[in-house]
């Protein structure tokens, strides 16, 4: 086993299986850059491990006592800057958007590789969306054909052109750093916008902002042909 690094991305498990949680932990035991230091197997559970800061959350949608959506909403009400990644055999359009909803930052099932949920947390940590752009586009028209009926429940702040075309881009599904490549940015200014965007949106994650620009017409949906 590697030596585990001084600061490494601190991650929490919550599934109430715990042969999932037990295989989770010892897989990410031998990444250095990354420590369990907690383990949950329901939403009450879950909120007394996230007491202790947290970086990233590997969240069942199915709990006991709840849904991982009410534990993500928990977890980032005490820790907003935590990312969240379902991690579930449940994959339907409207548990995707009730977990976006909640704040989930990420979407993964549970047949994915191992070294997918490891390089999951690093990009979650890194604050790359994690959603498959079939499962994207599917949303996106999901959300499309309801928004006729989407009230806005406050007034929204206007986003400048530059914020608008970044919203864009996270609606097509383009990772981090191809944003920056393309419009000219560097990562730290691109971070300072996208903090700006969902605190303009009243939003907690990248996915929930893109959700609400599709229901709010800011945005179109993206488009299928293109790739990310």
């Amino acid at each position: 086993m590697q030596r585990r690094q001084a600061n490494p991305i601190r991650v929490l498990l919550v599934d109430d299986h715990q042969l999932l949680t037990d295989a989770l932990a010892q897989l990410l035991s031998h990444e250095p850059d990354l420590a369990v230091v907690g383990v949950a197997g329901s939403v009450a559970e879950a909120r007394t491990a996230a007491r202790e800061r947290v970086d990233v959350v590997l969240m069942d949608y199915r709990l006991p006592d709840g849904t991982g959506a009410d534990a993500t909403r928990a977890i980032k009400a005490r820790w907003p800057a935590a990312r969240v990644i379902m991690l579930t055999a449940v994959n339907d359009d409207e548990t995707v958007l009730d977990a976006i909803q909640a704040g989930a930052d990420g979407y993964l099932t549970k047949d994915h590789a191992s070294q997918d949920v490891v390089d999951a947390v690093r990009a979650a940590h890194a604050g790359e969306i994690l959603l498959p752009r079939a499962v994207l586009f599917s949303i996106a028209r999901r959300v499309a054909t309801a928004r006729e009926q989407a009230v806005a429940q406050h007034p929204i702040e206007p986003l400048t052109p530059r914020e608008l075309e970044i919203l864009r881009a996270l609606t097509e599904g383009l990772p981090s750093r191809q944003i920056c490549e393309q419009l000219s940015i560097a990562p730290n200014t691109l971070r300072t916008h996208v903090q700006n965007i969902m605190g303009k949106l009243g939003v907690h994650s990248k996915l929930e902002a893109v959700a609400f620009g599709l229901r709010h017409r800011l945005v179109e949906p993206p488009r299928p042909d293109r790739t990310a």
